[in-house]
């Protein structure tokens, strides 16, 4: 009993991991409106920049993934700004609101980066009160405001994802973006 228990067991769990977007909003999709609020106190509105292809970063703090993506991102803002992308970040973990100053400063961050709340990612997302998650999030839009593809804590597309974020935007500038949705198991789970 004992040897069929724990292989049952780890499959529900396996299942369960692999299983995480299953629920959540399938794209392509309008994306709705997402407020991000800078850490000097003024809403940005997600809305602002259509007409831009835009990454979204939702991030974690203290999450050592999401610090890495935020020095990443801040080379592609950099590099990409003049073809009409813009990266765009939101922290959501518990304390972010206080913690956004210095986690801009201390990773460098270059471009507009502040907070959230965790009910309104989910929203975003379309992930439901209890579905578990991984950090960071990138979700890649459209010009017209379109999301073409998201990455929730995806293992394979983080473990490389410097040169998986200029693919993903050299794919949408070039107009042939896929829809693409994953889930992984790198980071922080809610």
């Amino acid at each position: 009993m004992r040897k069929v228990l724990v292989p049952f067991l780890a499959a529900c769990l396996i299942a369960g991991l692999t299983g995480v977007a299953a629920f959540s909003a399938p794209v392509p999709r309008k994306a709705p409106e997402f407020v991000i609020q800078s850490p000097e106190g003024k809403q940005q509105l997600l809305s602002s920049y259509k007409g831009k292809t835009v990454v979204l970063a939702l991030m974690f703090t203290t999450c050592p993934h999401c610090q890495k993506t935020a020095g990443i991102l801040s080379g592609v803002q950099k590099e990409y700004e003049s073809k009409g992308v813009q990266v765009l970040g939101a922290t959501f973990d518990q304390g972010a609101a206080f913690r956004v100053a210095q986690f801009n400063k201390m990773f460098g961050v270059t471009f507009p980066c502040g907070f959230s709340t965790e009910a309104a990612v989910r929203s975003f997302v379309g992930l439901t009160k209890d579905e578990p998650y991984f950090v960071p999030i990138l979700i890649f839009i459209d010009k017209t405001g379109t999301i073409r593809s998201e990455y929730i804590g995806d293992e394979k597309f983080l473990g490389n994802q410097e040169v998986n974020i200029r693919a993903e935007l050299d794919k949408m500038l070039k107009g042939s973006a896929s829809s693409a949705k994953t889930t992984g198991t790198s980071s922080k789970k809610s």
